[in-house]
C-alpha cells in the first residue's frame, strides 16, 4: 500500500541526449502520491523529453530515475508497466480495434498476452471508460472516432492499468473546452481521492495552473517548481514565455489563469 504523500517517482541529476545534443540538464525531482503535477514551458523546453525519461522510454545520459525507491531499470518490464502508466502525445492503436478492446489493453501488464480477463478486469475497463466519458461508444472502431474521442479512449486505456503513477503527455490535445475541464477535474480526483502520482505535460497554461504543483522548464532545465500561488513560480512562467503572458488570480476560490500580454499599437 502506498503511503500518503510518499515519493513514488524520483529523478536525480538526470540529463538526456537526443541526436547527439544534450537536451535535458541535471534535473532533480521528487514526485509524490496524492499530487497532480503539471510540467509547462515553451517549445523545446524539454518537457516531453523529461516525461519520456521518467517513463523509462529514453535512457539517462547522466543521473538516474527511481520508481518506488528502486532504480527504474531494475524493475522487470511487466512489473514496471503495472506501476507506471504512460500516455504519449501521439498515442497510437490499431484502427480496426473497438474502443473496448483498446481500453482492455491497459490490463495487459496484469494479465499477460495469454491471460483471460476476469470480471474484475471488465469492471476496471468499464470504470475507466465512464471516467473518460467514452462508454457510450465502446463498440465503435477506433478509426471512426474524432481526434478528441480517440484521445479520451487512450486516456481510458492508461487509467485501466490502475498504476499508482500516471504520466500523461499532452492529454488535452483535441479535446473541446467541456472535456478539458472534465479532464482537469478527473486528474484532481485521481490524485486527491485515489492517491495517485499524476504528472502531465500541458501547453494550455490556464489548465496547467489548476494543478497542485507546476514545474516550469526552459532550455532543458527546471526554472521553478511549486504551486502557482508562489510568486517565484508565476514570475518564472512570465520569464520563460518572454513576458507574453501574465498570471492573474480570479474568483473567490483563488483560481489562477494565464492572460496574454498583447502589445499596444
Amino acid at each position: 500500500m502506498t503511503r500518503h504523500g510518499a515519493s513514488l517517482l524520483q529523478a536525480h541529476g538526470v540529463s538526456a541526449v537526443l541526436g547527439g545534443t544534450e537536451v535535458l540538464h541535471e534535473v532533480s525531482l521528487a514526485l509524490p502520491s496524492d499530487q497532480w503535477t503539471a510540467i509547462i514551458g515553451p517549445n523545446g523546453a524539454g518537457k516531453s523529453t523529461l516525461l519520456r525519461v521518467l517513463a523509462g522510454l529514453l535512457p539517462c545520459a547522466a543521473g538516474d530515475v527511481q520508481l518506488m525507491d528502486q532504480p527504474l531499470l531494475r524493475w522487470r518490464t511487466r512489473e514496471r508497466a503495472q506501476r507506471l502508466a504512460w500516455m504519449s502525445q501521439q498515442g497510437e492503436s490499431a484502427g480496426e480495434l473497438s474502443v473496448r478492446d483498446v481500453v482492455h489493453l491497459g490490463r495487459l501488464p496484469h494479465l499477460g498476452l495469454l491471460g483471460t480477463p476476469a470480471a474484475e478486469d471488465e469492471a476496471i475497463v468499464q470504470q475507466a471508460m465512464r471516467q473518460t466519458e467514452c462508454a457510450a461508444w465502446s463498440e465503435r472502431r477506433m478509426d471512426t472516432l474524432s481526434g478528441g474521442e480517440r484521445q479520451r479512449v487512450l486516456l481510458a486505456r492508461a487509467l485501466a492499468v490502475r498504476a499508482p503513477v500516471l504520466l500523461l503527455d499532452e492529454p488535452t490535445t483535441h479535446l473541446d473546452p467541456p472535456h478539458q475541464v472534465a479532464l482537469v477535474r478527473l486528474l484532481q480526483r485521481l490524485a486527491h481521492d485515489e492517491g495517485l502520482c499524476v504528472v502531465s505535460v500541458l501547453h494550455d497554461l490556464s489548465l496547467a495552473l489548476q494543478a497542485d504543483r507546476v514545474i516550469v522548464m526552459a532550455a532543458g532545465r527546471v526554472r521553478a517548481d511549486g504551486p502557482c500561488s508562489e510568486a517565484h513560480v508565476r514570475q518564472a512562467i512570465s520569464d520563460v514565455f518572454q513576458g507574453a503572458v501574465r498570471i492573474e488570480r480570479i474568483g473567490p476560490q483563488d483560481q489562477w489563469v494565464a492572460v496574454p500580454q498583447l502589445p499596444r499599437e
